[in-house]
């Protein structure tokens, strides 16, 4: 019988029997499992990825959070303001990239991109392997769309964090294609410090767009993602070249560069960009953004929803003034000059070419974070011109139109005004032409009173001056010397509207807004390519054709009174600061107390206006506008005509004006009394309506004595020519020693009756004022007296005359004038003088 086994021999074959192959069965099932247990994560993520709501930055094409460029008219980037979370953020097209960048972003952070999920499994196994290996991270495994994904929502840098981030990828890929993730993550990740972005960082570092990076550019710039504090080229380039060669090694191993492509780029320095200077009109930008300007530009439309606003100023203009002002405002320092602001507008369009609020914002001392040229000052006379130009529209004056300027009292509320002349001086008659251009001010005066202060004030909101909203009888006749408050943006499209023959347009500081929802353009891009955000016309097309305000004929005249410089000499002399080397109008102004200094002038093309004062009120050394905004406004001008070059005034058009020869004592027609005569620019229709000069006499006088002759014989007797002036302006011409014919006849001849008595036979009066057709109105809120004066003309020789008012005769003597308190209702008067012949009968109103 044989042995049995032995023990072991059991325990062996169980062993080799484990040493067979399974059966398929067995097989299949292995393989199920290992299966399943290696895709139930996948699984598990696509589901929670399915459930990952996607982000709104990526539904919304407007939801992007970029920075507004602001540029000049020809592109030149002017300011960048921030993005609303601190960042510099352009948004770049994926197709005005270029391709550089997109091959060296590849390289540097996913080269499998285009083949995997949002999820990189072989990027995931290299970098558990490279742990294990290394025992420390080495790589990230995050592909391009998980760094979106992290740059949307941030998570903790943990294994929940991470698959979180896992998971939105996957929803990202399941929701965008290929081009959109990439043109995302190029906008939004930072490559930078401060900086969102791949087209901010290319403009702040390079200074040029992204397409138009060098290789070695572009692989720079892809390295920053990777750690943008750490290759940050502005705290060394170091740590920066050694990655960017890096980036084109791997460019070249995965056949995105050439060899020849890469060693030239790997031998190219990094050369950074100057960094930029200053902040670009930082008023005017305040103003545009704030809505102050009207071009429905207001903070709150445009930071959030445009990435770049065209202005209308020209950057080199627009510096070239500015450091005219700073030196301007040092160079009047001693005279308690503490700021200055100019404002230079295009005529043909009203659009702002160069905008200065203050010679320095950071100039603390001087209050230079204020805005001259949106601060309400007193502009002086610079109201003069538009007070004569309604003038001539509503009483007929015309430039040779005499006015008075001597000793007047204009009644007010709180008594008797009295203007005075800025040299002290009383002149006589003067004739309107000389009167505004030596910026006479007893006459403006005396002519705001004849139109009415309700008058003046409605033609000065008329032409855009809406900071006068008071009543006129805040104002009342000063309004003619700027007695109210302006801005120096409104004094100058005044000013436009003067040169352009009267017809109003409103001013314009920006060209177009490009919507964050579009395709934003290279910053040298023609400004046409822009689509504005609102309504505007396009920069090369001719402006709408605004509202008459002024006529065009009594506009050109005044216009050649501005750029008279003959008829300034008496005030200015020769050589001012208004002379220049081509045909310029303009006109200064001075506020009460020598708080405010100005100038504004205009050629055809541009419209120059400039301030110089203290923003605290507090009142110059005595300085006038000739002396402060003076030079400054010719410096101002001569910089605006090297960017619009200077041509003469359009030759007055024929069938709206006619040039005539009038007496240059009384601007009338001459005779044969006249010795001096000139030539002067009449309204067509008013030429022949020019009376004869009634201001000079032919009186025969005794040569023995210079009475008048009488019945002298002629052997005594010759022929003088005289003076004859209002009564207004008596006075005045005997204390000058004007040539006024003797009252009395020579006693050594008989009186020759009909002929040399107390009153010439033949000679009128008539009503100075109040002018025919006036209303005035009765203030309620005034307790005190209201009253106007009556004025009459009369020749010399009478001694008594009569106002007969309502049929109501009233005795004056000289200076024949009345004051007349207000009754309301309908008015008619007419002025009466024994041996005169009586006046014409006007008709007034009160209310």
């Amino acid at each position: 019988m044989a042995a049995p086994p032995p023990p072991w021999t059991g325990r062996i074959r169980r062993w080799l029997a484990r040493l067979r192959p399974p059966s398929p069965l067995r097989l299949r099932r292995a393989a199920q499992i290992a299966l399943a247990v290696a895709a139930l994560p996948w699984l598990l993520l696509a589901v929670v990825a399915a459930l990952t709501p996607l982000p709104p930055e990526l539904r919304a094409a407007e939801d992007r959070a970029v920075s507004t460029v602001l540029l000049d008219r020809h592109g030149t980037v002017l300011r960048e303001l921030r993005a609303g979370d601190g960042a510099r953020a352009r948004w770049l097209p994926l197709a005005e990239a270029g391709d550089r960048i997109q091959r060296a972003l590849l390289a540097a952070e996913d080269r499998r991109f285009a083949r995997h999920p949002g999820v990189d499994p072989i990027a995931i196994a290299r970098a558990i392997g490279q742990l294990a290996a290394e025992r420390r991270v080495v790589s990230g495994a995050s592909t391009i769309t998980q760094q979106l994904a992290r740059a949307l929502v941030p998570r903790p840098r943990t294994v929940r964090g991470k698959l979180g981030e896992m998971a939105l990828a996957l929803r990202i890929e399941a929701s965008l294609s290929k081009r959109e993730i990439l043109e995302q993550y190029l906008n939004r990740v930072a490559f930078g410090p401060g900086l969102r972005g791949v087209e901010a960082a290319s403009r702040f570092y390079f200074d040029k767009p992204t397409a138009d990076l060098s290789l070695a550019e572009a692989a720079a710039l892809a390295s920053m993602p990777r750690g943008p504090a750490l290759y940050d080229p502005r705290r060394g380039t170091g740590p920066l070249e050694r990655r960017r060669n890096r980036v084109l090694d791997r460019m070249l191993a995965a056949g995105l560069a050439g060899e020849a492509e890469v060693a030239r780029a790997r031998a190219e320095p990094i050369a950074l960009a100057p960094k930029g200077g200053g902040l670009g009109a930082p008023h005017l930008v305040r103003a545009v953004l704030g809505g102050a300007l009207g071009d429905g530009a207001g903070a709150a439309p445009l930071r959030g929803r445009a990435s770049a606003i065209t202005l209308t100023i020209d950057r080199g203009l627009q510096r070239e003034i500015e450091v005219l002002a700073q030196q301007t405002v040092r160079g009047l320092s001693d005279r308690d000059v503490g700021a200055a602001a100019v404002v230079v507008l295009e005529n043909a369009t009203g659009e702002i070419l160069a905008y200065v609020g203050s010679h320095d914002i950071d100039d603390v001392a001087g209050l230079g974070h204020n805005d001259g040229v949106l601060a309400l000052r007193q502009p002086g006379s610079a109201l003069k011109p538009f007070v004569y130009e309604l003038a001539m529209e509503r009483l007929g004056f015309t430039a040779a139109t005499v006015l008075p300027d001597v000793e007047l009292s204009f009644p007010t509320a709180d008594g008797s005004y009295v203007p005075r002349n800025y040299d002290g001086r009383f002149h006589g008659p003067v004739r309107l032409r000389d009167a505004l251009a030596s910026s006479y001010n007893v006459p403006a005066v005396w002519t705001a009173a004849a139109l009415g202060p309700d008058r003046v004030l409605a033609r000065l909101r008329e032409l855009g001056l809406s900071s006068l909203d008071g009543e006129p009888s805040r104002y009342g006749v000063a309004i003619a010397l700027g007695d109210g408050e302006v801005r120096l943006l409104d004094l100058a499209n005044a000013y436009a509207t003067l040169a352009r023959g009267g017809i109003y347009l409103p001013v314009r500081a920006v060209r177009a807004v490009r919507a964050v929802a579009e395709a934003p353009h290279a910053p040298h891009a023609p400004p046409e390519r822009d689509a504005p955000l609102a309504p505007a016309p396009a920069p090369s097309a001719p402006p709408e054709r605004g509202a008459r305000v002024l006529d065009a004929a009594h506009a050109r005249v005044i216009t050649d009174i501005l750029a008279d410089d003959k008829a300034r000499l008496a005030s200015f002399g020769e050589g001012s600061a208004l002379d220049l080397p081509f045909p310029v109008a303009a006109k200064t102004g001075t506020s009460k107390g020598f708080r405010d200094n100005l100038a504004v002038g205009f050629t055809p093309d541009v419209t120059v206006a400039v301030w110089v004062g203290n923003f605290d009120g507090s009142p110059m050394g005595g300085i006038s506008g000739i002396t402060g905004a003076g030079p400054l406004f010719r410096d101002a001008m001569l910089a605006a005509a090297r960017v619009r070059p200077p041509r003469p005034f359009d030759a007055p058009d024929p069938d709206l004006l006619a040039e005539v020869e009038v007496c240059s004592l009384s601007g009338m027609t001459p005779t044969a009394a006249c010795s001096h005569r000139r030539r002067e620019l009449v309204p067509r229709g008013d030429a022949a309506a020019l009376s004869p000069c009634d201001m000079h006499e032919i009186v025969r006088v005794d040569r023995r004595n210079g009475l008048r002759a009488g019945a002298c014989p002629d052997a005594a007797v010759e022929e003088r020519v005289f003076e004859r002036h209002d009564a207004e302006l008596t006075a005045w011409a005997r204390a000058a020693g004007r040539p006024i014919a003797p009252d009395e006849v020579s006693p050594l001849c008989g009186a020759l009756p009909g002929r040399d008595g107390a009153a010439q036979a033949g000679a009128r009066v008539r009503v100075a004022y109040p002018p025919d057709g006036a209303r005035f109105v009765l203030d309620p809120s005034v307790n005190s007296l209201q009253a106007i004066r009556l004025r009459a003309d009369v020749p010399a020789g009478v001694r008594r005359a009569r106002f007969v008012l309502d049929g109501r005769p009233i005795e004056v003597g000289p200076p024949f004038a009345l004051d007349w308190p207000l009754v309301a209702g309908a008015h008619r008067l007419r002025v009466e003088a024994d041996g005169a012949s009586a006046g014409e009968e006007i008709a007034f109103s009160v209310e």
